[in-house]
């Protein structure tokens, strides 16, 4: 599962907080799966996603692959805030998911902060919540810092 976010498709070549642009113009996929980015910041990116019959599996709760994406998002959005000066954006090169409960309604948001921001890897812990604020799931994932740092 990569996200990389090249300078061209929004995202700043300068690193830090002053280098995002559009999170969606940096990942199309985000825009083809509903995903809002509601706060783009270098301690906390958020973003939410509606539930939609298309994007469930069994027993009308959204795929697990979904929830990830959206994890993934945010979590790519909050480590290209936090990237070294001189960097030319991310990728996830690890990323681990632990699901708590299905939903089957409404929306679910992402919270992604910063675990561990490095010259060469950012660590990037989020939770998805339900409406009620209570854990789908929580993703873990280091993102590789591509570039001269």
């Amino acid at each position: 599962m990569a996200a990389e976010v090249p300078p061209s498709a929004g995202i700043g070549s300068t690193g830090g907080a002053a280098g995002l642009g559009d999170p969606a113009a940096a990942m199309p996929l985000t825009r083809l799966l509903g995903i809002e980015f509601t706060e783009t910041g270098a301690g906390l990116a958020r973003g939410r996603l509606a539930w939609r019959e298309d994007l469930c599996t069994s027993g009308r709760h959204p795929h697990g692959g979904v929830l990830m994406a959206l994890a993934d998002s945010t979590g790519a959005a909050c480590a290209v805030l936090n990237l070294p000066t001189g960097s030319l954006g991310t990728a996830t090169i690890e990323s681990k998911t632990n699901f708590f409960r299905g939903v089957r309604s409404g929306t679910v948001e992402a919270r992604s902060t910063p675990l561990h921001v490095g010259r060469t890897t950012i660590v990037v812990e989020t939770d998805v919540v339900d409406e009620q604020g209570r854990r789908v799931a929580r993703v873990t994932q280091t993102q590789a810092v591509l570039g001269p740092a």
